[in-house]
């Protein structure tokens, strides 16, 4: 019998583990503690082992979705031992960890491994990457994406303070926690070099890792790209804006829509407002299900997330920290 597991136990954790039951309902599939001391069982698990009991089972793969300090050292477990790893995002916490994977993946890859960046698989973002590789909106000139939610509504069930998101051991911060927003930046236009950066905390909420980024970023062809991530908005928005020479591309990621806006007038070219989002997680769990024959799809690769983690890492060391009080 083919078995599947999720290391970690947190709420993407948990969605994952629904999602593997709905994808192989006869298999077995387990819940692996991160820290080796949490044994309760959660719902959609056969049951709760340890990692090395992981490696004995020797599942069709494994999705390492504890906090981002602990995903490289795990993902490098089961790829030596033959086990293929969806990592959930961000795939690390610091550059250096990124490049261990790589220098071990360069050496020896014998499996399939990707990292966890759902939106790629949104039916929205698919249309907007179409229609600028089709180079239909000529030459992007301006891009902006923004994204906020209200950290205290994220996880009702604990205090966010004690959450991954508000503890920097953990890897917390808007940026890391965030950072689809980079990650799709960098799907759709390539390399990114940071121009600038502007890292703010508040007395709202009273955390010691960055609740408010704003980054200004280029590409390689001068498209002037900004970037806003914050977890204070108490009405959740999630959008980017595409200026460029045939008109304003408005991509709406919450509505799951496409909005052309030109000089004859308004075109919608996609709108699925009533899209279950948790269909892009079942796709992208699909489409790492089909590496083998299909290749790499919308998946994000270990090199495209370590340059993301490595743009987090120079907006934090050429930010100049703020308090609002």
């Amino acid at each position: 019998m083919n078995c599947y597991a999720v290391v970690g136990m947190g709420s993407i954790a948990k969605r994952h583990l629904a999602n593997l039951r709905h994808l192989h309902p006869d298999a077995k599939i387990y819940s692996v503690s991160a820290s080796g001391r949490n044994t309760e069982l959660p719902a959609h698990a056969d049951a709760v082992i340890n990692l090395e009991q992981l490696l004995e089972e020797k599942p069709v793969y494994a999705i390492v979705a504890s906090p981002a300090p602990y995903h490289v050292a795990t993902a490098k477990v089961l790829l030596q031992n033959g086990i293929a790893v969806l990592i959930e995002k961000p795939l690390a916490d610091t550059t250096k960890s990124c490049e261990e994977l790589l220098s071990g993946i360069e050496s020896n890859q014998t499996c399939a491994v990707s990292v966890g960046y759902c939106l790629r698989f949104l039916p929205s973002a698919q249309v907007v990457k179409n229609y600028l590789n089709a180079g239909l909106l000529g030459t992007v000139y301006n891009v902006e994406s923004n994204v906020g939610q209200f950290l205290p509504g994220w996880r009702t069930d604990k205090n966010y303070k004690d959450s991954v998101s508000a503890r920097k051991e953990l890897g917390g911060g808007a940026l890391l926690e965030i950072s689809h927003e980079l990650d799709y930046l960098f799907w759709l236009f390539g390399d990114l070099e940071l121009q600038h950066s502007w890292l703010r905390t508040t007395d709202e909420l009273g955390l010691e890792v960055e609740e408010i980024a704003d980054l200004v970023l280029t590409t390689t062809s001068g498209t002037y790209v900004s970037v806003h991530l914050d977890f204070i908005q108490k009405s959740t928005q999630r959008n980017c804006v595409f200026i460029g020479e045939k008109g304003r591309l408005v991509w709406d990621l919450m509505a799951n829509t496409v909005t052309l806006y030109h000089a004859a007038g308004v075109d919608t070219l996609y709108a699925e407002p009533q899209y279950n989002k948790n269909g892009m997680y079942i796709d992208m769990l699909q489409a790492f299900e089909r590496i083998e024959t299909d290749g790499m799809s919308h998946l994000a690769t270990v090199e495209s997330s370590s340059k993301v983690v490595k743009l987090i890492e120079d907006a934090k060391q050429s930010n100049k920290w703020r308090r609002i009080a």
